[in-house]
């Protein structure tokens, strides 16, 4: 007999415990619970069968055509499940917690599977997902500084030293820009990011320090939940100050080894701002390998958009560091002796 689990029972009590999700790959692939694997009941086309029967003819009618479906996948699925659990142990999951799960759940319960099943299924997830985001507390910095700082590469030292992060970048497979899906993965659907971001969230402990990276509200086609976006913009920030030689040696070492057509299509992207005269000297420096002054054109307009950004920033709230140096290590220890110093015991609400 299955046994019935609430979500946040589940995470209370799932390290040993493979979670499986019964939906349709398409589903799954608009959004699922990290760490879930899809071992779906029907595929997409049958569960439109399915559903289009439910609707037009009768549920008994789309009941018979599913157990066809199933029908003939059922001792593949118990092979699969064993090879995902070979200690037996698993949870199932649906849309609902209704009739697929459920399904799923007596088939790995009879072949011996010690099974629990979760409540309310993703849907129930999702809601667990937005009430417990709005009661985790942490005291926020934002790590801010123009483009060319190397905030990430200074965010993963603050990490090595012992700080807490939450990589947003990394999270939304994008570095923000219009030059930032070069080099990452795919991003995730936005309904994806807010999953990937809540288990971050569920990682780090209640009532410490987090360090955050400035970020548009927008990471590439993804957002930042609003309310959390209100959040990072009334925290405290530190913000590294750099020369902007140093900035533009840091822009050619990370981008100058992609393809000049990439290049080019992302200053495209920005034309309308940058200006035709500098889109073209942008690119006519990128033909002649002179990657030094592309980078210097392209924060020609992305120095003017963060002072924009900053001046809606309340001033108090902003710590100006002068990071005189390339040495990301050596930066995160003066921003943590900064930090340390600055505005101490504020607890800021996430979402």
């Amino acid at each position: 007999m299955a046994k019935a689990m609430t979500p946040e029972a589940f995470f209370e009590t799932s390290e040993d415990r493979v979670l499986i999700d019964v939906r349709t790959p398409a589903e799954y692939a608009h959004g699922h619970i990290p760490g879930a694997v899809n071992l779906p009941l029907f595929t997409n086309e049958e569960r439109a069968e399915v559903g289009t029967l439910y609707k037009q003819v009768n549920p008994s009618a789309a009941l018979l055509k599913g157990l066809d479906f199933v029908g003939g996948k059922m001792s593949s699925f118990v092979r699969q499940a064993e090879r995902l659990a070979p200690n037996r142990k698993v949870a199932v999951h649906c849309w609902r917690g209704g009739k697929r799960s459920g399904s799923m759940a007596w088939l790995l319960g009879f072949a011996d599977f010690d099974v629990a099943v979760l409540e309310g299924g993703y849907k129930a997830y999702r809601q667990h997902l937005q009430q417990a985001l709005g009661q985790r507390h942490f005291e926020i910095i934002i790590l801010g500084g123009h483009t060319g700082s190397g905030k990430t590469e200074v965010l993963h030292e603050l990490q090595r030293q012992g700080e807490h992060i939450l990589d947003l970048e990394a999270l939304a497979h994008h570095k923000g820009s219009a030059f930032g899906a070069m080099g990452e993965m795919p991003q995730p659907t936005v309904e994806q990011f807010e999953n990937d971001l809540f288990e971050a969230f569920r990682k780090i402990p209640p009532g410490v320090r987090v360090w955050i990276e400035d970020e548009s509200q927008s990471i590439g086609r993804v957002y930042i939940p609003p309310v959390f976006w209100q959040q990072m913009n009334t925290s405290p920030m530190v913000r590294m100050d750099m020369a902007i030689e140093i900035r533009v040696n840091k822009l050619v070492k990370t981008y100058a080894g992609f393809p000049k057509s990439d290049l080019v299509e992302a200053f495209e992207r920005i034309r309308k701002r940058l200006g035709g005269q500098h889109l073209k000297a942008a690119v006519e420096a990128l033909d002649q390998d002179d990657f030094a002054v592309a980078a210097e054109i392209a924060l020609r307009y992305y120095d003017k958009a963060y002072a924009m950004t900053q001046s809606k920033r309340a001033p108090e709230l902003i710590l100006p560091v002068e990071i005189p140096f390339d040495d990301a290590g050596k930066a995160a220890e003066e921003l943590i002796v900064k930090a340390n110093s600055f505005q101490k015991g504020v607890s800021f609400e996430v979402l």
